[in-house]
């Protein structure tokens, strides 16, 4: 045991902070911030998957960010059929309400670009894939950051 616990406390406060720093790259060094942009673009996604893709990909999530992920989920109601780009940003948006005014689309392709980033390619492209074109539009070509 480490001094901060079990090592999986400890990787997954390391992946977490990885992943908010490369957030906090693109809308400034907040990492409260860079938390709520990463739990509103994940929970909109979420909502908009069908459960079984949106299970999958929760399970590629590291530990700390898949409790964000499932923070106040209700499968039975999923998939929010949003069919448009603009709904899918007012979600997220929703989400961004209780801090500073952040850009829900510059939000949302952070956070796409991120996932693709961190998590294997082949789900991260049934994920894109799963999405209207219009949101599609948002998600990164590659895996580059």
């Amino acid at each position: 045991m480490t001094s901060t616990g079990p090592e999986v406390f400890d990787k997954t406060i390391q992946t977490t902070n990885i992943w908010l720093n490369e957030i906090m790259a693109d809308h400034g060094g907040d990492r409260q911030v860079a938390w709520h942009i990463l739990g509103a673009v994940l929970k909109a996604l979420r909502d908009r998957l069908p459960a079984d893709l949106s299970a999958h990909l929760g399970a590629e999530l590291p530990l700390l960010i898949r409790g964000l992920y499932y923070d106040q989920y209700q499968p039975s109601r999923q998939p929010d059929i949003t069919r448009s780009q603009e709904a899918f940003l007012e979600r997220v948006e929703e989400g961004l309400a209780d801090i500073r005014p952040v850009d829900p689309a510059k939000a949302t392709q952070t956070v796409f670009r991120v996932i693709t980033h961190h998590i294997d390619l082949g789900q991260s492209a049934k994920v894109r894939e799963a999405l209207p074109k219009d949101l599609q539009a948002l998600w990164p070509e590659s895996v580059g950051v």
